[in-house]
């Protein structure tokens, strides 16, 4: 009995991608708040009569059950804690769910535990299940900057990377390479660097600094929540060093979508 204990662990997981395996069963990877990242076996969960089917659904919140074997792990209990029902029920949503997984996945190895991560991962699946629609892609540029800040990756905003003089509200230069912002002197002509805008800056230092309920007031331009997006996604496929598939379906699902909502002439 001590040993079958030993054996088994309890995690608090949130389910970002899964893959049918042999006739019954699903390989899940998890992001777990103990653990980090994992990827286990639920064995059966295809079978209709299945009791745990309903709990490790795509982006749900569980607590888990979990048996170490010499192969995969096998998930032997789980039971809800959110199911995040707004996700399920809107194409967009769905899709920008899978694209906060699929970002947490990519920068992320198994086993490596970040309980603010998971945190963030929960936080951010209950705001795209909630928030409204206008709101929506402000949700996912806030965690965007927030991951890259928990993943290693945080872009220096305030002082210049290269005489670490504090940066004024001028036009200064954004440094993919180095990571953050270089003052006009140091940026002007720099290889990998690109003009900022002051607006640009100061969104995206406000996004660094405030907690969501403050950056949730914000009401940005069309034109100032591309370049936001445009710099941001940028940045992670630079330290990524590959792109990423849910972006480029987003904005097609973007595109349909005002299409169909512009008045008929």
């Amino acid at each position: 009995m001590d040993e079958r204990r030993q054996r088994l662990y309890r995690a608090d997981a949130i389910v970002l991608k899964r893959r049918d395996h042999g006739e019954a069963d699903r390989l899940l990877t998890v992001f777990s708040a103990q653990r980090g990242k994992l990827v286990l076996l639920a064995k059966g969960v295809r079978k209709t009569r299945s009791r745990k089917a309903g709990h490790i659904e795509l982006f749900t919140y569980s607590t888990i059950l979990v048996a170490k074997t010499r192969a995969w792990d096998l998930v032997t209990q789980a039971e809800t804690v959110e199911t995040y029902l707004g996700l399920r029920e809107d194409l967009l949503r769905t899709s920008l769910a899978h694209y906060v997984a699929e970002l947490l996945d990519s920068f992320t190895e198994q086993e490596d535990s970040n309980p603010p991560m998971f945190l963030l991962l929960r936080d951010t699946l209950g705001r795209l299940a909630e928030v409204p629609s206008e709101s929506l892609a402000l949700a996912v540029r806030y965690y965007e900057m927030r991951l890259l800040g928990l993943a290693g990756y945080q872009p220096e905003l305030f002082r210049c990377i290269e005489c670490e003089d504090e940066l004024q509200p001028v036009t200064n230069y954004f440094s993919y390479p180095g990571g953050g912002v270089l003052c006009p002197r140091h940026g002007e002509g720099q290889i990998g660097a690109e003009p900022l805008n002051l607006s640009l800056f100061k969104t995206l230092r406000f996004l660094q600094t405030r907690d969501w309920d403050t950056v949730a007031r914000l009401s940005l331009s069309m034109a100032l929540h591309a370049e936001l997006e445009r710099l941001l996604q940028a940045t992670i496929v630079y330290h990524l060093e590959r792109g990423l598939r849910s972006p480029a379906f987003i904005r097609s699902l973007n595109d349909q979508i005002q299409a169909y909502s512009k008045p008929a002439t």
